[in-house]
């Protein structure tokens, strides 16, 4: 995107907020850059030049806008629609890789070299991966400069600086204010922590339109008790983080998400954010998904109807590759209480005082030790799950954001019991794929039956290829036909 300059250009002087994330402008007479809907009068083009990353900007010597406040635009679709080495790589940089295990080891998830991996880096973002990991440290100090109070040291340590000086360092230079102009100017009426340690009240941007019934409706509907609920209009639940537990509360709003964190451990805030973003796919572009699938005859008035829906994906790969196995052939509320009873025996337990979560989702690890006797289910699932969990805690199955989607698929496909639904169920819900497809699930057939399309497999997939590569969300429109609860935002 950011290499047609002319395209940039349109954008940056019609303020076109759908580009936000996409690419940013830099100014070469202010040294000043902007996302593309910057609400200041546009330079003049040729003092425009543009650039694929807030890291790359920086590293060129511009300074973060103060009144669009770039860094904090939704991320670029890019890297949730590709599974090549640059989309895994940054995928792993938002989950903090880079901050808890340094540029080698992010090489190491990816299978390269740490030079290729900075020469990829490099080549497509004009930044390498200490530079783009400096820049998401940036915006995370930023967040807890200006919505909490916390003491500077903490919050340096808190963002991933190695030092005090450093975070100094950095604030300046990509804000041209120290930490402390920052909080004077923030907002008085910004978020900030509730009264309780460790807990942050953020908003969560996307791009426009975001419809939330089927998002959220999906999640509440085939919430795990003790681990997930819908309360007093959020959905909550707790999260498994590098260092330590949080729980979140997150709650559509006309223009963003509200969220709600508890962490205890701050240094796990970034990823927290991350994590949950990507949980409800807040980086896709709808306009380019829905003018995609629009153009199907039959899918035009579903998009017409309710444009804007995400794909509901997941905080915890593996954790949702198990509850994908407890989910075959049984119903919604069967596979929450087949889930609500390993978390019972096998999660960790933890303390909410605003509500009713009460566990961590059982590690791979603890679930691997489970009698398969005890499980209520037939024998040879109890195989494919007792070798799903053996599998993903020995490390021979890895499922997480670096995963690469062929591979992952071929590695699910070989284990017993795992069928083309559940590996792509796994695939959209879980790695991510925008192009996974479900043509043997029975809701799909029946609306595919309703609406005149092809309502056999082989038939539907052949339908399907004019679909690419957002099949995905085409699977979400055609659930949203019928009546079930995850088609709706609960009351």
């Amino acid at each position: 995107m950011h290499l047609d300059r002319e395209q940039c250009v349109r954008a940056a002087q019609s303020k076109d907020a759908r580009f936000d994330g996409w690419f940013f402008t830099a100014v070469l007479t202010t040294r000043i850059y902007c996302r593309p809907s910057c609400p200041v009068v546009p330079p003049k083009a040729e003092n425009m030049t543009f650039y694929p990353s807030a890291a790359a900007c920086q590293q060129a010597g511009f300074r973060a806008c103060k009144r669009c406040r770039p860094d904090t635009s939704p991320g670029s679709p890019e890297w949730n629609q590709r599974a090549d080495l640059v989309a895994r790589a940054m995928r792993l940089i938002a989950d903090g890789i880079v901050d808890r295990e340094g540029v080698p080891g992010l090489a190491a998830r990816l299978g390269y070299s740490t030079r290729q991996v900075e020469r990829q880096l490099l080549a497509e973002l004009g930044a390498g991966p200490l530079a783009l990991a400096r820049a998401q440290r940036a915006q995370t100090a930023r967040l807890l400069v200006e919505t909490t109070t916390l003491p500077m040291a903490e919050i340096a340590f808190a963002a991933g600086f190695s030092s005090i000086r450093t975070f100094n360092d950095t604030v300046r230079e990509v804000f041209a204010l120290s930490p402390s102009e920052l909080r004077a100017r923030a907002p008085k009426n910004a978020a900030g922590t509730a009264g309780t340690p460790g807990t942050f009240v953020l908003r969560l941007p996307f791009r426009a339109p975001l419809n939330p019934d089927n998002l959220f409706g999906h999640l509440a509907a085939t919430a795990v008790p003790g681990v997930e609920e819908w309360r007093d209009g959020a959905y909550r639940r707790t999260l498994r983080l590098p260092y330590g537990h949080g729980i979140v509360a997150l709650t559509p709003r006309p223009d963003h998400i509200a969220c709600r964190l508890t962490l205890s451990d701050l240094r796990d805030l970034t990823v927290a954010i991350s994590r949950c973003r990507r949980m409800l796919d807040l980086d896709a572009d709808p306009v380019a998904v829905d003018d995609q699938l629009r153009s199907d005859p039959f899918l035009a008035p579903l998009v017409e109807r309710a444009p804007g829906r995400r794909v509901p994906r997941t905080v915890d790969e593996a954790e949702f590759a198990v509850r994908a196995v407890l989910g075959q052939q049984v119903s919604t509320a069967a596979a929450r209480t087949h889930a609500a009873r390993l978390v019972t025996a096998h999660g960790k337990p933890l303390d909410d005082p605003e509500g009713g979560l009460t566990h961590l989702f059982p590690s791979p690890e603890a679930l691997a030790s489970v009698d398969p006797e005890t499980l209520a289910m037939p024998r040879t699932r109890r195989t494919t799950f007792t070798t799903l969990v053996r599998q993903l805690a020995d490390g021979a199955l890895h499922l997480g954001v670096d995963s690469d989607w062929a591979e992952a698929r071929a590695r699910l496909l070989g284990l017993p019991g795992f069928g083309p639904w559940t590996v792509d169920v796994i695939a959209m819900r879980a790695l991510g794929d925008p192009d996974a497809f479900l043509p043997t699930d029975l809701g799909i057939r029946r609306a595919a039956g309703e609406l005149g399309l092809p309502a056999t497999p082989a038939a539907l997939t052949a339908r399907a290829e004019a679909w690419r590569p957002w099949r995905a969300y085409a699977v979400q429109y055609l659930w949203a036909t019928d009546s079930h609860p995850i088609n709706f935002l609960p009351v």
